[in-house]
């Protein structure tokens, strides 16, 4: 078990935590959610002991062993895959070091030999002669083959560093799994394998998340970061997200009686508990659920951004046609006579395990890449908004958020302009901040206005959830479905895809599946089409391992 007593932080005025007080138990996975800036990375850090509080405690049970995810891509870069994994169990790690050192003193002497005998003991203890098997296991299940296992890390791409560092988390079984936005970089295939290492877990495991559809998967409790306050909610996220709407509707409507709410939220809770029974986490989800006391649900003080895009023209029935695109880039092959014929109202979601090819689609698409062969060509009747992984060319302007605004807009009017902003929770002050001193979110809010005044019939989105809490993904989740012309957009986020898209397009070194009228899921689960996307991926070309 670890807890928080009385943790409160201060920097300077500010306030992130004040005497908080919540403990995590094994057996139990929580999600800890809040807006950006509310200090979610920054609440595990105290948790890991990386961060040094202002006042109050962390305890952790005698014993435990703590594993956190670590965020330094760099830090192992002179240590071989492999170690790099065994690392995440320190001690285990330091016991290995020192037996090999003494065994391979040229003057050994007999009080080497008794230390080394120590040392083999407290070896054999904590399974030490399966730690190679164990670490290069989970490399192997995270997508790392057992041919770079030996390279050093600095022999890797960023993508293969990420899933090494999470290996190095989830080894040696520890005690306290703390895991700041574990999805980050993964595939479809190695996100559902972490759901259910997850879901299988005994011990205690905290996860900071974007993921919506991940945390509904894995975690038993939501733990609610507001208002420097933290208050840990039984329940995955989308029962939290319901609840807090529901409590806030209740505290609204004064007249209702008191005897009509309770039964309202009863059988709102038996609705979620009949719901997780499906899931590999049934009873003891089932018997959190049942134990709930209604009157601990508090509606949420979360402020959502609206995101609703219009066209001011109608786009013709043909869309786009791409014809056999090719291109390559420092030596590696992103696309091979790509093929796309995009029709009205279509929403296609480009997946695969390789960023850069869907990327340069994008790019080619919008006149920002040349191709080294093929041709493309938009419809007549296509207005086209983009909106670009890389946003950063677009703030480097000394502009006020109103006049970064007015540039995009045909409507000059600074109320206009205002109101616009306020919309996506830029207001008063805020309003009048600098483009350059703009947070991640605070772009991606900015790029998405921007989308919505051009009043384009096609929108083309290169991973828009990144840097977004979850309150502005579920915002322009519902825009885009709200949308009737055609949408293009990669995106690594399940259930954005799942309820966005009506078309799947999977680009591989060796290929590509194009899968109409057909949802995530669906792709998915098809037996066949799961058939041909390991053969693609079967023989991939080694610069993309």
């Amino acid at each position: 078990m670890i807890s928080a007593n009385n943790v409160s932080l201060q920097y300077g005025k500010r306030v992130l935590f004040e005497n908080v007080t919540i403990s995590f138990q094994p057996g139990h996975c929580y999600g800890i959610i809040g807006a950006n800036g509310s200090g979610k990375s920054t609440f595990l850090k105290i948790l890991s002991g990386e961060l040094d509080t202002t006042s109050g405690q962390v305890v952790v049970t005698p014993g435990q062993r703590i594993s956190v995810l670590k965020q330094d891509q760099f830090v192992f870069d002179q240590h071989e895959v492999l170690s790099t994994v065994i690392m995440g169990h320190k001690e285990l790690y330091e016991v290995m070091t020192e037996k090999d050192a003494l065994y391979a003193k040229a003057d050994f002497s007999d009080a080497d030999g008794l230390r080394a005998s120590e040392l083999e003991t407290r070896f054999g203890e904590m399974n030490g002669w399966d730690a190679e098997v164990h670490a290069a296991k989970l490399l192997s299940d995270l997508g790392i083959k057992e041919d770079l296992h030996r390279l050093k890390m600095n022999q890797l791409e960023g993508g293969q560093k990420v899933r090494v560092l999470l290996a190095q988390a989830l080894f040696g079984d520890p005690h306290i799994l703390l895991l700041d936005e574990p999805t980050n970089q993964l595939d479809v295939e190695t996100i559902m394998w972490l759901e259910e290492f997850l879901i299988e877990f005994k011990n205690t495991a905290v996860v900071v998340s974007h993921d919506r559809h991940f945390l509904d998967k894995v975690c038993t409790h939501v733990a609610d970061v507001d208002y420097g306050k933290i208050q840990i909610y039984a329940g995955n996220y989308s029962f939290w997200v319901e609840a807090s709407q529901l409590a806030a509707r209740q505290r609204s409507e004064q007249n209702k009686k008191v005897e009509e709410k309770r039964k309202e939220l009863e059988e709102f809770i038996a609705r979620f508990s009949a719901n997780a029974s499906k899931s590999k986490q049934a009873t003891s989800r089932k018997k959190i659920l049942a134990n709930l006391n209604v009157e601990t649900i508090k509606p949420s003080s979360r402020k959502y951004p609206y995101v609703g895009f219009k066209f001011e023209r109608e786009a013709g029935n043909d869309i786009l046609d791409v014809t056999d695109l090719s291109k390559t880039i420092d030596g590696q092959p992103l696309l091979n006579n790509f093929r796309l014929h995009a029709g009205k109202g279509d929403k296609i979601a480009l997946i695969g395990r390789f960023d850069k090819a869907k990327t340069a689609l994008f790019q080619i698409l919008m006149g920002e890449l040349p191709q080294d062969s093929g041709t493309f060509k938009w419809g007549f009747s296509t207005s086209r908004a983009y909106f670009p992984k890389d946003n950063k060319s677009y703030f480097e302007v000394d502009l006020n958020l109103i006049d970064w605004l007015r540039q995009y807009s045909e409507n000059k009017d600074e109320n206009f302009i205002r109101g616009f902003l306020g919309r996506m929770l830029f207001s008063g002050e805020e309003s009048m901040k600098s483009s350059r001193v703009l947070s991640g979110g605070e772009k991606v809010r900015c790029m998405l206005s921007r989308m919505m005044l051009v009043g384009a019939n096609v929108l083309i989105l290169d991973e828009p959830t990144n840097h977004l809490d979850l309150e502005s993904i579920m915002a322009l989740n519902d825009g885009l479905k709200e949308f009737r012309g055609t949408v293009l957009f990669a995106s690594h986020d399940h259930q954005f895809v799942q309820t966005v898209a009506n078309r799947i397009i999977e680009i591989t070194p060796n290929g590509y599946i194009d899968q109409m009228g057909t949802t995530l899921d669906e792709y998915l689960e098809n037996e066949t089409i799961h058939k041909r996307r390991e053969a693609l991926y079967e023989e991939e070309i080694p610069i993309y391992r």
